[in-house]
């Protein structure tokens, strides 16, 4: 007879992995090894007690009751029913092994989400499955989302010590980011981040923020700009405007670094302060009150974009924008200068101040079946995925695996994607609970949580995430529930490859075919380039800083030819488009008198966990955010149904009244709804925002196919709550 459990607790020290924040925890742990409670530890030396609500909340997802616990199989009538994993596996290895044979290596794709990047030991794994395979056709998140930095760096050229960072600012410009909600954003300081900004606010740094509602980021800046959603193009130019016509450019760093300074300053020159103030909707003192605190009173400090504007028509040129300000006002790091984040985890290198120019990657190599769109760090854009499965032809994606994400979710059209997900011959959903993508896949895998499971902190990017060369080891603390039959993802990955008869590379070197790697084997060849082994990172309990070897930007070349390309023919045709409705009123005349702006929210990472039950009793569906001036103007009231209608589609919500948003916008948060087919009650989850954006190409980027997720014209009115 089975023991009853005891009533012992213990606690252990590891590290939060649900958003770029990294949190030090402490886990409670009962006497079965199962999560109790989680709290920030104050002793951590990087997040210094710092832990969100999604982090907090862990336990209840290792213990939730709708948690994927055995592999499942959708049988016949629909319904997906437990099966035996190793049976499982070899199904999927024997159908994908018939797709090989019957449509080539191109009919498999696959898709990363935030939780593949979350767990360092099987990050690379899909990519690893896919070259193994021999299709080129890799999908992930990052091409959803902010995929207009690539663009722009393939566009601008790179100057390799980065920008100056935030420690070491005198000012920062934050465009379209929430870091101290969403714990994100390019070079902000995330590792406790309200604590962080105010410490830099408290030596001085003056803090300027453009986004159309007074944020709780917003509420800290010196100066907060709120320009009608879509319109960052707009107000980026006329800021470059002020700052060229009033020579408060680093003209040395332009002569030396720039090409085409004087162009450029022709093409911004129509974006007058009047003009921009009239299109944008913004005071026209405050636009020259932010240019002239960023470009003449400080000189140290950078500007800085994230979702916002990448997710917005012109995300590529408003990222390009960005980026200029950086090139005119010489916002980065100089010779002799110390570099804060030489490497924890990557291979240090010498890192020299010359310009690596524009390489334009995408117009080279591999491009996809539909549209022609080039790679981005070895992925094609997203947004391509849906025709790729539903266009005929050689080629056609038929089967998708999805790692760690829900691209049901974040794919813009929802009834395409549906349909396209429901097209494939096979979807492999691994995946810990239920979502849109589990909903429509062939095959489930379950993956261990967090705390199940060893793990060294996000290092894909780790200079732009952490301030300093710190890094540190979890192993695993908590054990999954009795009898469930979980995997790190890592295992599902050389299971299916040992089936398929296929080596997988792992940085640079194969995996034994013949046994499964731990995942500690995995995690130290990950960190085999790391200062000091292996061995001792995970002997760390709270972590290593590397601060011993400091390491400094290099000369560069003084014969290097290479120059920033501020203007090249694509970035003026772009600005030449915005110039063209500089004149014209954002808003009005033809029945879409609103912008729409995606908002997030301190309970949940995108779509990840609003369906556990804390979440669900604070937040059960998303509310349309509306200033309550326009609520007023339109006839409605708080928690009316509202009509909110794009040229694409329509949603209904109810209207919440929110006086940090400025007027002529509706905000409402991604991630909810669910799946057209099950018309699934929106006081139960919700609605998705993708029924008012589409794939279509006059709704899109070019070169990354980035759909326009926010910042579009909308229209709103009241309608019947029944």
């Amino acid at each position: 007879m089975r023991e009853p459990p005891r009533s012992e607790t213990r606690d252990a020290l590891s590290f939060c992995r649900q958003c770029m924040g990294m949190c030090g925890t402490v886990v409670t742990l009962d006497a079965n090894d199962r999560v109790v409670s989680v709290r920030g530890d104050h002793d951590d030396p990087s997040t210094l007690g710092y832990a969100c609500f999604k982090g907090l909340n862990a336990s209840e997802g290792h213990n939730s009751p709708d948690r994927f616990l055995q592999p499942m199989k959708r049988k016949p009538g629909g319904r997906l029913e437990p099966v035996e994993l190793e049976t499982a596996l070899d199904e999927i290895a024997e159908k994908i092994a018939a797709l090989l044979e019957s449509d080539g290596p191109e009919s498999i794709a696959g898709y990363r989400g935030g939780g593949a990047f979350f767990s360092s030991s099987s990050v690379m794994m899909l990519p690893a499955l896919l070259r193994a395979i021999g299709t080129p056709k890799a999908y992930s998140s990052i091409t959803i989302d902010q995929s207009a930095k690539e663009v722009t760096a393939g566009r601008l050229g790179v100057w390799p010590p980065g920008r100056t960072p935030f420690s070491r600012s005198d000012v920062y410009l934050l465009v379209g980011s929430n870091p101290l909600v969403s714990v994100s954003a390019n070079g902000f300081d995330t590792r406790n981040p309200t604590k962080r900004l105010r410490a830099a606010r408290e030596r001085g740094m003056k803090f300027i923020v453009v986004d159309p509602r007074r944020s709780e980021t917003a509420q800290q800046a010196d100066i907060h700009l709120q320009p009608l959603p879509g319109e960052d193009c707009t107000l980026l130019a006329g800021l470059l405007h002020i700052i060229l016509a009033e020579g408060w450019q680093d003209q040395e760093f332009c002569a030396r670094y720039a090409d085409d300074v004087e162009a450029f300053e022709r093409a911004v020159a129509p974006f007058t302060p009047e003009a921009v103030a009239r299109r944008a909707d913004v005071p026209v003192e405050t636009l020259r009150e932010a240019a002239r605190l960023f470009a003449q009173e400080c000189s140290t400090g950078p500007a800085a974009g994230a979702t916002g504007p990448d997710m917005s028509p012109g995300g590529n040129l408003a990222e390009h924008l960005i980026e200029c300000l950086n090139v005119i006002c010489g916002r980065y790091l100089r010779e002799g200068d110390e570099i804060e984040h030489p490497g924890a985890i990557h291979a240090r290198q010498l890192i020299k101040a010359e310009v690596i120019p524009a390489a334009r990657w995408w117009e080279h190599g591999f491009k996809s079946r539909i549209g022609g769109f080039g790679q981005f760090s070895e992925e094609f854009p997203t947004g391509t995925l849906p025709d790729e499965i539903l266009e005929p032809g050689p080629g056609r994606v038929r089967c998708l695996f999805s790692h760690g994400g829900n691209p049901a979710s974040a794919i813009p059209e929802i009834e395409k994607v549906e349909r396209a997900f429901e097209a494939l011959d096979l979807l492999v959903a691994i995946e810990p609970f239920p979502s849109m993508t589990t909903a429509m896949a062939d095959y489930v895998l379950p993956s261990t949580l967090q705390y199940e499971r060893a793990d060294l902190p996000m290092w894909l990017w780790e200079s732009l995430i952490s301030a300093e060369p710190y890094t540190r080891y979890t192993p695993a603390l908590a054990r999954p529930p009795e009898g469930s039959c979980v995997r790190d993802d890592h295992y599902y990955f050389w299971a299916i490859a040992k089936r398929l008869g296929l080596t997988l590379q792992l940085f640079g070197e194969p995996l034994d075919i013949e046994t499964a790697p731990t995942t500690d084997e995995i995690l130290a060849r990950t960190a085999k380039n790391a200062p000091i082994p292996f061995e001792q990172i995970q002997s760390a309990e709270r972590g290593i800083l590397f601060d011993h070897e400091k390491q400094f930007v290099e000369p560069g070349d003084p014969d290097s030819p290479h120059r920033f390309s501020l203007l090249p023919e694509d970035v003026a045709s772009e600005l030449r488009e915005f110039e063209a409705v500089l004149a014209m009123p954002a808003l009005g005349g033809d029945g879409f008198d609103y912008r729409l702006a995606v908002r997030r929210i301190r309970e949940a990472n995108n779509s990840a966990g609003l369906g556990l039950p804390s979440i669900k009793r604070r937040i059960p569906f998303n509310p349309a955010f509306m200033n309550p001036e326009d609520m007023k103007a339109e006839g409605v009231a708080e928690g009316d149904a509202i009509e909110i209608a794009s040229r694409h589609g329509a949603i209904r919500a109810l209207a919440t009244a929110d006086p940090t948003l400025r007027r002529g916008v509706v905000s409402i948060v991604h991630g909810f709804g669910g799946l057209p087919r099950d018309k699934a009650d929106y006081s139960d989850v919700g609605v998705s925002t993708n029924w008012l954006t589409s794939l279509d190409t006059s709704a899109r980027e070019t070169i990354n196919a980035m759909p326009w997720m926010g910042g579009f014209p909308v229209s709103v009115r009241r309608v019947d709550n029944t």
